[in-house]
């Protein structure tokens, strides 16, 4: 739903719940106002037909018989113009007590409604009647004060209240009052039966029961009051509905003019924009909200047209540089490659000389006929061929692990014994240092189903750079660990050098060491090798579905543990897949 329809539907239902509440007061209030006009039309009736009524009667007691006619036709003729034919007078009442001169007979109601209504007012008629004979009479030949309201109450339209009013009634309108007769009335109306006490000292009670009950009844035809009523409904409804009308009209304006037009240009500006005419402008002069809006979305416009031209030059600037990034990393990669292959076929090159140089070196040493110092140089050059050999595997292990071709081959295996083989092998060199070496191996631990080549080499090389960095006099201990979560940990704690705080977060990385073991600038070393076994280890780790961490302390030794499954899966083998293709993609060059 649009905002102009939200407004219309909004506005005019609060206009409308609003005007329907006003125009129900002005529909009250005209109906109370029609209901007194009515009932001071009917008072007005009856106050000037018992005026009639007396003048009648009076011009019939002192006028003569020529005259009597005369004015009669007078008084009719005045009737007829004070009074309209359809009102009809009455005066009905109940049974007197006793009769007065010059009072007409009542009429007898002959409605059962009427007649109880009757019945049931005289009880009222009594009490007010007798608080009037209680009161002090006032002498009207005297002038009155208009300004004094007990005075005033006494003679004016308080005296006659209004008992009922019933309308419509089959079509009329029909009106009550009742006639008090008081001491004024008296005089003329005189009780014709019975003695009684007019006297004004006489107890009001008893009076008020002796005078006679009468009841004025004027009925006038309900079809003016309907219509009277009818009219203003009419009216009061076209009003409301004009008045609607027009104000849903203003508002239409007000809402078309003032806030739809300024948005819906402001739709068209960011149209025009959105489909690439950027030198498209908000212009709203309205010296409003809206004219503040357009000139902030203006601004907007124009700092992203300046940003989008700023852009456009870097990234002008960025290709260029990308491509030549890309040229670079061509030639990086190439040269990568030629240096994987390189390594693979010189170290697989190397190991067959070196294979005959070490062998070669071992016959020399067991001729009978060399000398000390011969001998000395021979195994001189058997301990230095096997350096070469072990600097060569590593290069080659490493240049596998780079192109991706290094394989798993899982069999069952017994831990311990995998454990106790390594330690056995290596037992040579640790004698060599005077180092212990122990070994702790639960013999209850689960069948390992892992690559126990691999698993070797990673023992191998932690136990030979346990030996490399620890003195002489030192202590090597080989602990395995079940874990109790189908896994195992592999640690190796030595006594040796320690890693320094500030070289352990490169102690991984590949042909890197400690600047500790590195002596001046770095042209001479204290402990010889390549700084790859710890960075082969941590792949073979992470091929073997593990991870390797360590702990160490500059001059009180290190542990270096590894933690595998005992099952390798194919899942975890393609895991690890995953993880050595990043390693070997971290260590070449972005394509």
């Amino acid at each position: 739903m649009s905002l102009e329809r939200k407004c219309l539907l909004f506005f005019g239902s609060a206009l409308v719940v609003l005007m329907c509440g006003a125009f129900c007061m002005v529909f009250l209030l005209a109906d109370r106002w029609v209901s007194s006009t009515t009932q001071q039309q009917a008072r007005d009736a009856a106050a000037t037909e018992m005026m009639l009524i007396h003048a009648e009667a009076m011009y019939s007691a002192h006028l003569p018989e020529d005259k009597l006619d005369m004015t009669r036709q007078e008084i009719a003729g005045l009737r007829s113009q004070l009074l309209s034919q359809d009102i009809q007078f009455d005066i009905l009442g109940l049974e007197d007590p006793q009769p007065f001169d010059n009072l007409s007979a009542p009429i007898q109601p002959t409605e059962p409604s009427e007649l109880q209504l009757l019945q049931a007012l005289e009880p009222q008629f009594r009490a007010r009647l007798e608080r009037l004979l209680s009161d002090d009479p006032i002498d009207l030949s005297k002038t009155v004060n208009l300004a004094d309201d007990a005075a005033m109450s006494r003679i004016g339209p308080a005296n006659r209240p209004v008992f009922e009013e019933l309308g419509p009634t089959n079509g009329r309108y029909v009106y009550y009052e009742p006639v008090f007769m008081t001491h004024d009335c008296m005089p003329c109306h005189a009780p014709s039966g019975q003695i009684i006490s007019l006297s004004k000292d006489e107890d009001p009670t008893k009076l008020a029961a002796q005078l006679p009950y009468r009841v004025k009844r004027i009925s006038m035809p309900d079809d003016k009051i309907v219509k009277d009523m009818t009219g203003i409904r009419a009216i009061v409804v076209s009003i409301a509905m004009f008045i609607v009308a027009v104000t849903l009209f203003v508002l239409h304006a007000i809402v078309r003019y003032l806030v739809l037009q300024p948005l819906l240009h402001l739709r068209d500006v960011s149209d025009a924009i959105t489909h690439g005419d950027t030198n498209q402008r908000a212009t709203i002069s309205t010296d409003d909200e809206f004219r503040e809006l357009a000139d902030a979305f203006n601004r907007m416009l124009r700092h992203l047209t300046e940003t989008q031209t700023q852009l456009q030059s870097v990234n002008r600037e960025l290709d260029a540089r990308v491509d030549q990034f890309a040229q670079l990393n061509l030639q990086l990669y190439e040269a990568n490659r030629l240096k994987t292959d390189f390594l693979a076929n010189m170290s697989h090159e190397l190991r067959t000389p070196l294979n005959s140089i070490i062998g070669f070196s071992e016959v020399l040493q067991g001729i009978d006929s060399l000398s000390e110092k011969q001998r000395r140089y021979a195994s001189n050059i058997q301990k230095s061929g096997r350096l070469l050999l072990e600097m060569i595997n590593d290069i080659l292990d490493l240049a596998k692990v780079e192109a991706g071709k290094m394989e798993v081959r899982r069999s069952e295996f017994h831990l311990s014994r995998l454990v106790g083989a390594q330690c056995d092998m290596i037992q040579s060199l640790s004698e060599d240092k005077n180092i212990s070496l122990s070994v702790e191996v639960p013999e209850d631990l689960p069948v390992a189903y892992q690559d126990p080549n691999k698993l070797g080499q990673i023992l191998n090389n932690l136990l030979s750079n346990a030996i490399k960095f620890t003195p002489e006099g030192g202590m090597i201990t080989v602990r395995v660990v079940d874990l109790h979560d189908d896994r195992f940990r592999l640690s190796v704690t030595d006594t040796g050098v320690g890693v320094a705080e500030e070289d352990q977060p490169i102690i991984f990385q590949k042909f890197r060491q400690s600047k500790k073991v590195l002596d001046g600038d770095g042209l001479t070393r204290e402990f010889a090798g390549t700084g790859l076994g710890l960075s082969i280890v941590k792949e073979l780790a992470v091929l073997l579905g593990g991870e390797i961490d360590f702990q160490s302390e500059l001059g009180r030794g290190s542990t270096f543990w590894v933690i595998l499954p005992y099952r390798l899966s194919d899942h975890a083998i393609e895991d690890a897949d995953v993880s050595m293709g990043k390693l070997a993609a971290a260590s070449q060059p972005i394509g």
